[in-house]
């Protein structure tokens, strides 16, 4: 990289196609569908289905949104640097420091469900103790090089890959053959209290939370400046999102919520006072007496978490990288090694994660629950930001007489569906005694933003002036 902010090296272009396609996917399934579905099966019931593949239209529809600003213009710190060339400063600061937000919070999400996956096997090891060792592990792996984060998030995303249709094989086989038991039947998912058992409003309630699953798509953006060819398996990268969806969210429920019906497993659930206790996927095969499936798809669940706090752990440093290179930032994180890794943009935001780990020592049994309806938070506030991002941009390549190489679906209005449809989650969180107080937090968080912003161009404006003097 060239430019005022000079550094020793430079981001590597290693990452190859497979490793951007199972990065997507790594970002795409974790705790927020192996230990989140938990919340949503509570509010909704069966008719959380229906809600898996509304968020992840949205979802979709925001991914070609970035897709076609990222395709255009492969640089290093993604839709902030869309926000900040096509909106304004503020837009810029707002966007970047938020989305390294949303994934600290989401490193620290994983984290915890980390803790809670060992406890199934070791309950007398605290949770902030496993959270601890897997802390020191992931940055560890980010700090040797690109090229090992990728091959590392690559065989994690593949045995999640192949966890998921294995379920979804041996759950179909068991309802087919009927060696399920006779409580196994896909009318499970519409027996007991019906498809909908709190109706509408349940189903509008659980929206939230399962926007949770698909908070960590977007990753897919940080991988552009290390992408060997983006403007080719970006594109191909985003457009296999609809088929994760169907497969590794719908079918994967589908299948779950036939093999046992969903009132039993959430009694089982809530058996220890928390809903969050562990993952629905393992208490199922628990239920069904398959001790061997349950400790394998513990293993997974496990794994999933790992993976996505991996690929935050790169996906920060990058945005850290990004935020410095606009100046946004402080400029030591600007700095590169020879190995091509943001070595201090790495060990600043490990520094920030580690409060996960005090947070399980001193309330372990409310730590996820407070951490997950933050990254909600943060979650919409990144997702309207880059849909407004996106409608700047596209507004300039109009004005330019440009079209893109890889256009959103439905602009403009696909954008007002997805800005309508944020609106529509703040107002479902405000209802929720938890959610509400993360609700409270977004105009504390974008205010304390804007104040930092203030700071910086007045200092900006100091140094100008002084430089001119």
């Amino acid at each position: 990289m060239s430019g005022p902010h000079a550094h020793s090296g430079q981001l590597k272009r290693s990452l190859k196609n497979r490793h951007i396609q199972l990065i997507a996917l790594g970002g795409a399934v974790g705790t927020g569908l192996f230990l989140g579905s938990a919340g949503a099966l509570k509010l909704a019931g069966p008719s959380m289905i229906l809600g898996y593949a509304i968020c992840g239209l949205i979802a979709f529809m925001i991914m070609r949104q970035l897709g076609e600003m990222i395709v255009e213009e492969p640089v290093a710190g993604s839709f902030s640097h869309f926000a900040h060339k096509y909106w304004g400063g503020f837009a810029g600061f707002l966007s970047g420091w938020n989305c390294w937000m949303l994934y600290t919070l989401v490193g620290m999400s994983e984290l915890t469900a980390v803790g809670k996956y060992a406890h199934y096997w070791w309950p007398e090891i605290p949770i902030w103790v496993s959270a601890a060792v897997f802390f020191v592990l992931i940055n560890a792996l980010n700090l040797i090089n690109v090229k090992v984060f990728g091959e590392a998030e690559f065989w994690f995303a593949i045995i999640k890959v192949l966890a998921v249709i294995g379920m979804i094989a041996m759950g179909s086989y068991l309802l087919v053959s009927g060696n399920g038991g006779p409580q196994a039947s896909v009318s499970n998912l519409w027996q007991h209290g019906g498809f909908f058992p709190h109706g509408w409003g349940g189903l509008a309630m659980s929206m939230a939370v399962i926007m949770l699953s698909f908070g960590g798509l977007e990753m897919l953006g940080f991988t552009a400046a290390e992408a060997e060819q983006p403007r080719s398996v970006i594109p191909k990268a985003i457009n296999q999102v609809i088929y994760r969806i169907l497969i590794f969210y719908i079918g994967v429920l589908v299948v779950l919520l036939s093999l046992m019906p969903w009132d039993s497993l959430l009694i089982s659930l809530n058996a220890t006072g928390d809903t969050y206790s562990g993952s629905p996927f393992v208490r199922v095969w628990s239920m069904l007496d398959s001790t061997t499936a349950a400790h394998i798809l513990n293993f997974v669940v496990l794994t999933a978490a790992l993976s996505v706090y991996n690929s935050g752990t790169y996906c920060n440093s990058r945005i850290l990288l990004g935020l410095a290179e606009q100046g946004d930032a402080p400029q030591s994180l600007v700095k590169i090694d020879k190995r091509g890794v943001p070595v201090r943009s790495i060990l600043a935001t490990a520094a920030v994660t580690l409060i996960a780990v005090v947070m399980n020592y001193v309330i372990p049994q409310h730590a996820l629950e407070l951490l997950l309806s933050l990254v909600v938070a943060t979650l919409v506030i990144n997702w309207t930001m880059i849909s407004l991002a996106h409608g700047k941009f596209r507004q300039h390549m109009n004005e330019t007489r440009q079209t893109p190489l890889f256009k959103a679906l439905w602009y403009p209005y696909g954008n007002y569906v997805c800005l309508a449809f944020m609106v529509f989650i703040v107002a479902v969180m405000l209802m929720d005694p938890v959610n509400r107080m993360a609700v409270y937090a977004i105009p504390v968080w974008i205010a304390l933003v804007w104040i930092c912003h203030s700071i910086k161009h007045r200092r900006s404006a100091a140094q100008n002036l002084y430089g001119e003097a």
